[in-house]
Parts: C-alpha cells; structure tokens; sequence
C-alpha cells in the first residue's frame, strides 16, 4: 500500500527555519511498532500519524512519535497537521478537531485570501503544576551554575497541558545561550512526573530578537541522546498558562511571543495567547505559520 507523506516547517514563515514535521496522511492499518519505526526512520523530533476520527463529529485521530517514543499531545505536531489537512482540504473548515490520547485538540485555521497561513490550537488539558526542582537540580541539567537560574517569578517546575515539562527561567539571553545539555545530569532529574525535557527561556530578549518577548531553548531525550528542539509548543502554551497563572492582577486575554531555536540556526515563532476569568484559566493557545517543504509517498516492505 502506498502511503502519502508530506512535510513542513512549522512555527515559520520561510522554508528551513522552525520545527520539521512529518505528517503521514494515510496511516489506517498501520500497528504503533510500525508507526514508531516510521518516526524513527523520519528523525524528526515528531512525526503524526493521521487516522479517522472515532466520533465522526471530529475531524481525524492523530497520533504523534517522536524518534523515541509516542506523546499523548504536542504542540507543533498538531499546527503542522493542521496546517497540512487545511491546506489539502476541498472543503475549508474555520477549525479542525484532533482525538489524541490527552483527549480532543481543537485547531483554529486563519486563512487569507482562500490560503492558510497559520493555524492555532487549543491546548487539551487544563494547567497542572507539578514538582518543583532547585536552582542547583535544574542547572546541573543545562550546564549552568545554580546563580544563572532566575527565581523571583517562579522556581524551576514542571508543568503541564497535555504533556509534561519542566519549566526554568535564567536570568540572561547570554545564559541562554551558554547553557548545554548533561545526559548525566539529566539522567539523575529525569523522568519527573512523566517529564522527559528542559524548556528554559529568558525574559532578557535584545531589540535585534524583536518581536520576541521571551527566547527559549529545549533539551530532550533524543533517538541518539540527549537533543535540542527549534520550537516545542506544548511546553511554550504550557509556560504561557503559569505566566498568566501567576498574573493574579490581569484578566482578559494575555498574548506572548516566544522565540525559540534561534541558537540553533531554526528561528522559530511561537504567538501564545491565554484566555483568564474572574483570576482562573478558561484557555490556553499557542499557534504560528507553517511552510510545505517535500511531499511523497512510501510502501513499507511486506505491505499490499
């Protein structure tokens, strides 16, 4: 059987900058150890699988692997799906919904002039504020002295909307980009509470880096170790919920642009935007632009 492939850069507006997905269009029949090999074979930090949906009032089951293992939710997997499925779609949708195992993903598309040019979605899960680490724990994992750590808005935590992070800020964009992954380290933190990254960010983002409000950089277990992400949205919509969590003066709509992969040659975009009533959470979004890059078809060795 053939199967159709197409891939993206997601959180970009230009071809090889952002974050590669991989997004398998005709997956049914496929078994999980079959849809990890593929991911495994792609080599991207993820890779969806698109399924039909179970309640036909959704659009598609998706299931995302990374090289390594399959995630319940993740941000830029269902931006680039989205993006990929509103694009080829003959009959446009304003949004599209994802059955994923953290539950129902919507995501909304923003179209111009009939073409799609960004989509967002909406995280699954409300905020979970999970354990918190020392300075000293969290930047042994990055390569930092515990003094590079910046505490004053919250200690070092995990976090989640749908998947786990763990969440650090340091006090300088130099700092950022000092910082380097220690598997042994993380080795010793990792898992926590079902957590297997470092999403660390700064608040000291120079006028050059504009629009960025935060610069951010993500270290994770990788097929071959320990790995950098160019742009993980489910750990930046996850942050942006405990930003807005921790805002107890603002209501309304709390928006945020977060730069990441930029020390890594990807710059990508990350537009985030948190929804708070009467002090509470009632939604949290994270969404950006997306550019096509290749497109094809495979057959696995055995199949029809």
């Amino acid at each position: 059987m053939q199967r159709r492939y197409i891939t993206v850069d997601v959180f970009t507006d230009r071809a090889f900058g952002g974050n590669q997905l991989a997004v398998v269009l005709d997956a049914g029949g496929l078994s999980t150890t079959q849809m990890q090999a593929i991911a495994t074979e792609f080599n991207y930090s993820e890779t969806t699988f698109v399924l039909p949906p179970r309640d036909k009032a959704n659009d598609a089951e998706v299931r995302i692997f990374t090289p390594v293992r399959e995630l319940p939710f993740a941000g830029h997997p269902n931006v680039g799906t989205a993006f990929v499925l509103a694009t080829i779609a003959k009959e446009p949708k304003p949004r599209l919904r994802f059955e994923e195992k953290a539950g129902l993903v919507p995501v909304d598309i923003v179209r111009e002039q009939g073409r799609v040019i960004s989509t967002e979605l909406t995280a699954p899960q409300p905020l979970a504020r999970l354990s918190q680490l020392s300075a000293a724990d969290a930047a042994s994992c990055i390569s930092l002295g515990a003094d590079d750590i910046k505490v004053d808005h919250h200690a070092p935590q995990v976090v989640s909307v749908g998947t786990p992070f763990l969440v650090i800020e340091v006090h300088s964009r130099d700092a950022l980009k000092r910082a380097r992954s220690d598997a042994a380290a993380f080795g010793k933190v990792f898992p926590c509470d079902g957590a297997f990254a470092a999403w660390f960010y700064t608040r000291d983002v120079p006028a050059a880096e504009a629009p960025c409000e935060r610069q951010a950089r993500m270290f994770m277990r990788g097929a071959s170790g320990l790995a950098e992400d160019p742009a993980t949205g489910s750990a930046t919509v996850a942050a942006a919920a405990l930003f807005a969590e921790l805002d107890a003066t603002r209501d309304g709509e709390l928006k945020l642009t977060v730069g990441q992969g930029f020390d890594m040659g990807r710059p990508s975009i990350l537009q985030t935007r948190v929804r708070k009533q009467d002090g509470k959470i009632v939604s949290a979004h994270v969404g950006g632009s997306c550019v096509q890059m290749m497109e094809g078809t495979f057959r696995l060795a055995g199949e029809g």
